[in-house]
């Protein structure tokens, strides 16, 4: 199944090819607590730099995505619905050979994020590809 849509505005996206989300298992279980308060659930990586990016975790439906979002693919946590996880364009492009992992830590979420109240934070941690990952994707 392919995990993006369309091409407009970058030249490679992930099609096919290396898994590039995965979460915690401490993700995991924030994430059993976010779905039983609101629904299911999206993630999308924000835009920012450094410190500044996060995993924004939103009600589905609540944000709208659209031809600047490109989905990474999806999360799977048992007991739940695959969780997709969204990026804009503009992060892939710097973002294009690197592998997302949510995880949790504490803290407070940022800005609308769903786990905000819950002392909990969605956090990304990020790799390159391997070398391996790299010649997998046909994106």
């Amino acid at each position: 199944m392919p995990l993006c849509d369309t091409a407009v505005g970058v030249e490679t996206l992930p099609t096919d090819g290396p898994s590039r989300v995965a979460i915690t298992p401490a993700a995991g279980d924030l994430l059993h607590t976010v779905v039983a308060k609101h629904g299911p659930v999206i993630f999308h990586q924000s835009g920012g730099c450094c410190d500044g990016s996060a995993p924004m975790c939103y009600a589905e439906g609540d944000l709208i995505i659209g031809d600047a979002d490109i989905h990474l693919g999806d999360l799977v946590v048992d007991g739940l619905a695959p969780v997709p996880v969204y990026i804009s364009r503009a992060q892939f492009a710097a973002w294009q050979h690197t592998h997302l992992t949510i995880d949790a830590v504490p803290g407070r979420g940022a800005g609308f994020s769903l786990e905000a109240p819950e002392g909990l934070r969605f956090l990304t941690r990020s790799r390159l590809l391997t070398e391996e990952e790299r010649r997998l994707d046909v994106g």
